[in-house]
């Protein structure tokens, strides 16, 4: 019998343990905080909500959680277990949309802010879409390229009645890619006894996939760096720009920055640093990473230790990586005038009002890591119609609904004269908050 627990609001809301700091600067202590971070995030947007604030408890509280135990038959004979999760945290606006991550240290709590973040997410852009997140708890590389496939597919199948093209659509996040997604999608098919392409998006081109999806959450979070940093009044040209994280969403910013004329000048990754004051050859970097799983012995820049990337002396930033690296330590200590969040939750609240206080402008990841999600969303569109666009058509759709959400998420920095984080919270909320409220509730 498969094992699954429906985790209650009460349960859900005390499941994050906090980590000390101890004594360490840098270290990422604060990704067990990340359900506490997202709740201060919506506490800050609820005095701006009037009447619809007495919703504001649904935006608090995970509509869904579901643990499932995982398990499979290495290549030599044994059987292991592992711990998976899904969360549905709002479908209020639309089925619940997000990725599905492979990850050691991931836990439920951490799934449930990641859904979180995605139902704000999808509603700043305007996609009708709720938020959802999935995750196993494995070390990916420790498996070999069939494990990886049954531990895949039996996750699959011990999800099944939770996501669906009109329920719940998984994506690609952290150590999954399209390939995942195809052993997904055919997992899926079994249960339902056809092909269902639309169930997750990032797919292969062949199996009903987008062109442009692989590359959108990277150029997303460079169009959101030139449309703010534009209106701040810079040229995103020459621009210093430090990157944390080189996988696919650090990479793919790099290239985009770098096309546009700014200078990449250091870049981390899981074993180290690499900086160039010159700008670094970008497209021979990705290579070698492609090649050698590492940015380090590329021979295209100094190495140094990864603590010392957060000192390297930058116009931009951007976290890449995963959530809570940006801790008050880093906050204090980094040189950048502008932070664009390309991973989820990369900045604590506490390394927030510091940034604030030093006058360093963030751009939240809910609208500078979108782009993943909207061609995600344009992926399940053509998968509906049967009818599939060309990627200029793709980019110019991806390009045109991130500069509109750039422009209400300006405009209400300046009307309610807060932070862009807070500005893109209050329209994400109201967004939710609002179909809630129509929707009613069911007595």
């Amino acid at each position: 019998m498969t094992l699954r627990a429906e985790i209650s609001p009460i349960e859900s809301a005390t499941a994050c343990a906090a980590l000390a700091p101890g004594q360490l600067s840098f270290v990422d202590y604060a990704r067990a905080d990340a359900w506490l971070n997202y709740l201060s995030q919506v506490d800050r947007a609820a005095p701006f909500l009037g009447s619809l604030g007495r919703w504001v408890e649904t935006l608090k509280r995970p509509k869904r959680a579901v643990v499932v135990d995982v398990p499979i038959q290495r290549d030599d004979g044994t059987i292991a277990h592992f711990e998976g999760y899904r969360v549905h945290h709002n479908t209020s606006r639309g089925p619940a949309k997000g990725g599905v991550r492979f990850h050691q240290d991931a836990t439920l709590s951490e799934v449930m802010a990641l859904a979180g973040w995605m139902t704000i997410k999808n509603a700043v852009v305007g996609l009708p879409f709720g938020g959802g997140k999935g995750a196993v708890r494995v070390d990916p590389a420790k498996l070999s390229r069939v494990e990886l496939e049954r531990l895949t597919r039996r996750y699959t199948i011990e999800i099944a009645n939770v996501i669906g093209v009109d329920k719940d659509i998984p994506a690609p996040d952290v150590n999954t890619n399209a390939q995942v997604m195809a052993w997904m999608m055919d997992a899926y098919a079994l249960t339902k006894g056809q092909v269902v392409s639309g169930v997750v998006t990032g797919k292969p081109i062949e199996l009903g996939g987008s062109v442009g999806r692989k590359d959108a959450t990277g150029d997303g979070v460079f169009i959101a760096a030139r449309e703010l940093t534009g209106r701040l009044g810079q040229d995103i040209r020459n621009q210093r720009v430090a990157i944390q994280g080189f996988g696919n969403v650090g990479s793919a910013a790099a290239r985009s920055f770098a096309r546009a004329g700014a200078l990449v000048v250091a870049v981390q990754d899981v074993d180290g640093a690499l900086v160039c004051e010159d700008g670094l050859d970008v497209e021979a970097l990705s290579s070698h990473k492609l090649r050698s799983g590492s940015v380090l012995e590329s021979g295209l820049g100094i190495e140094i230790e990864r603590e010392e990337f957060w000192l390297v002396d930058t116009d931009i930033l951007v976290p890449a990586a995963l959530e809570g690296q940006i801790t008050a330590a880093v906050a204090r200590a980094t040189n950048a005038k502008i932070v664009v969040e390309g991973a989820n939750g990369p900045t604590t609240p506490e390394a927030d009002s510091i940034l604030a206080d030093r006058g360093i402008t963030v751009i939240p990841d809910v609208l500078a890591n979108a782009g993943g999600v909207i061609v995600s969303y344009f992926e399940w569109v053509q998968d509906h119609s049967s009818y599939f666009w060309r990627e200029a058509e793709v980019r110019d759709k991806l390009g045109q609904m991130l500069t509109d959400a750039c422009d209400s998420v300006w405009r209400a920095h300046l009307e309610y004269q807060v932070s862009l984080r807070d500005a893109a919270y209050i329209l994400g909320c109201r967004r939710v908050l609002e179909a809630r409220e129509q929707r009613g509730l069911y007595l």
